[in-house]
């Protein structure tokens, strides 16, 4: 499996360090993995259709709405 390294805001990361405590991931790798996979899968069913994935701007759709079409510092 590919290694990703990536920074992330620190309240994320004790947002996933408070579910892997709570027992709802057994590592952070596996919160990492499993709530990334989640968000791709909500951006696939609700994200821009074939005609509105940036076409024709350069990029991929994810520019224009920030992460998933929520309003945030930083854009996946």
């Amino acid at each position: 499996m590919p290694k990703v390294e990536i920074t992330i805001p620190e309240h994320l990361e004790m947002q996933i360090a408070q579910m892997v405590e709570r027992g709802e991931f057994v590592n952070r790798e596996e919160a990492i993995e499993d709530l990334l996979s989640t968000g791709i899968k909500a951006y696939k069913t609700s994200g821009p259709s074939d005609e509105e994935d940036g076409a024709g701007t350069g990029g991929t759709g994810f520019e224009d709405d920030g992460m998933m079409g929520h309003d945030d510092e930083y854009v996946f």
